[in-house]
């Protein structure tokens, strides 16, 4: 049975030698580690990684010195540098999580370094020497070295004279540099080049009862991120990709010019349905994009408006209303009028037919159908204002939480119980797929896991201010739009996604709701006071 320990041994007869008195590394190397103080004391440095088309600043170590879960309760993690000259707390969250792998696997956290921190300017990076072997080719390699933190004390230099690889421990390749506790997370360098082969991770015990020190190689564990910089990039650079899709966001259809709309959206016949904020509703034509039907049913502004899969029409109103009509060709009927206490800004249907609205007092209201009515079922008190609900599977739906509080909560709304809340700084949940939830904002975009609740992936997406976005089933293809009027084209493949493509100039302004009208038809609304159909 291999027994795995996290601090390091003593590998062979060589002292440690502090930085200060080796000459050949020098003061450069001094800030390029750092002491971290997290779930252990432990090493990190500090390198460059292509991610996402760029070149990002980063800090890797040991997932067993600082994981998710750490960062996730525990948001601000203290680091040392040169000599504990230099002392920072630094504020890291999941989405800066580029990349983590289990202590029984690679045992390896990569996170991105927010750039224009004071203290980033005093960091010298590492280059990352991925290509000079692979595992198989390296059992007697000789030339290595390693900066750490033995026993947390000052930054150290330990010299090996060997490393190895045994196919028995595919995760872990073996050294002969000295290290003890607190070295973990130390990178591994070639001592011709100075680049980082590896990161120290502990050692293992065999059966015949000797300790040998081991690493992760790094060529194995940046693979996986490499793999998909590299379908990014290939997708990009494809320039007969644009075609292969349906969407062409090259001149719009159709333009509105209306600065009283509020809500928009497109029924089963592809006609399009827009509120206002005088109360009314107009359904228009699909071809002329001419009225052919006005409703005047609310008190109050037009905040939402659905179609259910039975083909009634339903819309909500600042009036603390909900109204569901009959609508067949140019004329409409109120079928039912439903009161609220406040006003209603959002309402779904959910797969077992009963309904889902949102009002401005915190309140989650479910309906049910009863015979050919919807009658009030219960309702949920929630801590503060939220909104976006989808559902995610056949009992839960999800929604966000406010700006205060910047959570999207899970609720099985038959047991009527949270089952899950994360913390994330978006405001807008676009769509779920079989395995996958996709939300934007603050010029990101995340995926999440709804199986595992945990957040896969998180993409920055170029611009200012708030994104939000649609997912197009029949392409697969979700388009998100920012603050600046640019709509972006991602094709979503496993948990990635890829960029396609990009409309500069959709709009004069910012972009403030995205509608998939079906037939691979779009329709984008602006703060310019627009509406195109693309």
């Amino acid at each position: 049975m291999l027994e795995r320990i996290d601090e390091g041994i003593i590998a062979g007869s060589v002292d440690f030698v502090t930085i200060k008195q080796t000459q050949t590394i020098i003061m450069q190397m001094k800030e390029s580690i750092c002491k971290i103080k997290g779930k252990l004391i432990g090493t990190g440095f500090f390198c460059h990684i292509n991610y996402e088309n760029k070149n990002i600043p980063c800090l890797m170590t040991n997932f067993h010195v600082l994981d998710k879960e750490y960062i996730k309760n525990n948001n601000k993690i203290k680091i040392s540098m040169n000599d504990n000259a230099i002392n920072e707390e630094i504020t890291i969250n999941e989405q800066d999580i580029i990349y983590q792998s289990k202590k029984e696997e690679y045992d390896l956290i990569i996170i991105k370094l927010k750039e224009g921190e004071e203290y980033i300017k005093n960091i010298n990076y590492f280059e990352l020497d991925e290509n000079l072997f692979n595992k198989n080719s390296i059992n007697g390699y000789e030339s290595i070295y390693i900066l750490h933190y033995p026993n947390a004390q000052n930054a150290a230099v330990s010299y090996g004279n060997g490393i190895t690889y045994d196919p028995n421990y595919k995760y872990d390749i073996q050294h002969k540099c000295n290290t003890l506790s607190g070295s973990s997370g130390g990178p591994i360098l070639n001592l011709l080049t100075n680049k980082v082969i590896g990161i120290h991770k502990g050692f293992i015990q065999k059966k015949d009862g000797i300790k040998y020190n081991i690493g992760t190689f790094l060529k194995d564990s940046l693979g996986e991120i490499k793999n998909k910089d590299n379908k990014i990039n290939n997708q990009i650079n494809n320039n007969n990709l644009y075609n292969n899709f349906n969407i062409e966001l090259k001149k719009p259809i159709h333009i509105f010019r209306d600065d009283k709309v509020s809500c928009l959206t497109a029924m089963n016949d592809g006609r399009l349905v827009f509120g206002y904020n005088d109360s009314s509703i107009i359904i228009y034509n699909k071809e002329t994009y001419k009225p052919d039907l006005i409703i005047k049913e609310h008190d109050g502004p037009v905040r939402y408006i659905t179609q259910l899969s039975s083909g009634i029409l339903v819309s909500c109103s600042k009036d603390k209303s909900i109204k569901l009509y009959s609508i067949k060709g140019n004329k409409y009927k109120v079928l039912q009028s439903l009161n609220q206490n406040d006003a209603v800004y959002e309402i779904k249907e959910l797969k077992n037919k009963s309904l889902a609205s949102i009002s401005s007092d915190r309140t989650i209201t479910f309906y049910i159908k009863d015979n050919l009515k919807y009658k009030k079922d219960y309702h949920k008190v929630e801590d503060d204002w939220c909104s976006q609900i989808k559902q995610t599977k056949d009992n839960e739906i999800c929604y966000f939480v406010s700006t205060t509080l910047w959570q999207i909560k899970f609720y099985d709304f038959i047991k009527k119980k949270v089952k899950k809340s994360l913390r994330i700084h978006q405001d807008h949940i676009i769509t779920v797929t079989k395995d996958l939830l996709i939300t934007t904002g603050f010029r990101r975009i995340s995926i999440i896991n709804i199986n595992n609740y945990e957040i896969i992936r998180s993409i920055e997406v170029s611009g200012k201010g708030f994104i939000t976005g649609v997912y197009m089933p029949n392409q697969n293809i979700l388009l998100a739009g920012d603050s600046e009027g640019i709509i972006k084209q991602w094709r979503i493949e496993d948990d990635n996604l890829i960029l396609v493509s990009k409309v500069e100039k959709a709009h004069d302004s910012a972009i403030k709701d995205l509608k998939n009208l079906g037939n691979g038809h779009l329709a984008s609304c602006s703060v310019d006071n627009t509406i195109k159909i693309w």
